[in-house]
């Protein structure tokens, strides 16, 4: 049973678990322990209900004897270490100058410090101080650590979260320029997380691909009104300056050091690359392309059918899918491609969930053909 518990007030103090099933030594310990100022004691006679405080509550320190009955003391030293929580727990053993073979076990399970029999209050004090003050240091140093840990993700948190509005308006920017809607980058951002989950990539690197896959586009700001607004079929000329999107927006995003937008980058650069070297700006092959230019490649090519446009009515899915079949191993890669299909009612549910919205008022006339 527990013989006595003295109930902690002192949120700074330091717990220590006394377990001794002799009452004599146990208030001898107990007695010598609460002249210690910070201190508070938590004594029982049965090292069971002694493990299951453990278990449960704060300890500082645990004293116990090595010869008990139904559980030993290096039976309780064996059962506190395997628990996660009292691995650096510091422990102090009784014993007697005869139990020689039990002080050396007790030192390969974990003990730190012994009260030798028959026990000395004045030892007993310096000893426990001692093992406290260290004890309630490494608990100091770990409550400073866990702050430290929780400051550095609050943090990254909110430097994520403004890198995440940067590159949203970024993206924005570039659709300002042409007939395609803010949900045009969400639905681009869904594909793809929904293409990398199915690849098993890791989360970090999908989270990383789904907020740099919105800024694909980017470098549209950098191509001629008349030829990014133009509502019919570009000549070769016109052609050729559209390409240049794709480098346009690597050399805004590569110099700079966010991880981001430097994948921001080689998505601009090589989304329009086929595997089978057709594409542009560098007739890359295969895993020539990064996979992040092969995965968002998919998800904008869907994007684009399936959207309606000035000049253009959506394509139905089934022909959507039809196409995109159609250039597997040619245009997309085939890993790739499959994932998506395995994905596709998620696709379809995204589709739908990310409907396009009206254009906004303040772009009708920004839409318009510009003559020169």
């Amino acid at each position: 049973m527990t013989v006595s518990m003295q109930k902690r007030t002192d949120i700074d103090a330091a717990v220590v678990m006394i377990v001794d099933d002799a009452i004599v030594s146990l208030k001898l310990l107990e007695q010598a322990l609460l002249s210690i100022d910070g201190i508070v004691v938590e004594s029982f006679t049965n090292p069971r209900q002694a493990l299951a405080a453990f278990r449960s509550g704060r300890c500082d320190l645990l004293i116990t004897d090595l010869v008990m009955p139904e559980m030993s003391g290096l039976d309780l030293i064996r059962a506190c270490r395997a628990d996660e929580r009292g691995r650096d727990i510091p422990i102090m053993v009784v014993t007697g100058a005869t139990e020689r073979e039990l002080r050396q076990q007790a030192l390969e399970l974990g003990a730190v410090d012994f009260l030798n029999k028959p026990l000395d209050s004045a030892e007993i004090r310096a000893r426990t101080r001692n093992v406290v003050a260290l004890s309630m240091a490494r608990r100091q140093l770990a409550d400073r650590s866990a702050w430290l840990a929780a400051e550095v993700r609050r943090a990254t948190a909110t430097i994520v979260a403004r890198e995440r509005e940067t590159i949203i308006r970024l993206a924005r920017a570039a659709e300002y320029r042409d007939w395609e809607t803010g949900q045009h980058i969400l639905r681009i951002a869904e594909y793809t997380r929904l293409i990398g989950m199915e690849l098993r990539l890791d989360p970090d690197l999908v989270e990383e691909l789904v907020l740099a896959a919105p800024l694909h586009d980017l470098g549209k700001i950098g191509i001629p009104d008349y030829v990014l607004r133009k509502p019919d079929r570009l000549d070769a000329d016109e052609f050729r300056l559209m390409q240049r999107h794709t480098v346009i927006g690597h050399a805004i995003l590569s110099e700079s050091r966010s991880r981001l937008l430097q994948r921001g980058a080689e998505i601009a650069l090589t989304h329009h690359e086929k595997v089978d070297g057709s594409g542009y700006p560098n007739g890359l092959t295969g895993d020539n392309i990064p996979l992040s230019g092969r995965i968002v490649a998919i998800a904008d090519v869907f994007d684009a059918i399936t959207s309606r446009r000035p000049y253009k009515e959506p394509w139905p899915l089934a022909d959507a899918r039809s196409l995109l079949q159609q250039g597997s191993g040619r245009h997309f890669d085939t890993d790739c491609l499959e994932a998506f299909f395995r994905s596709w009612d998620a696709v379809v549910d995204a589709r739908a969930r990310l409907a396009e919205d009206p254009l906004p008022a303040e772009l009708i006339d920004l839409n318009e053909p510009v003559l020169v």
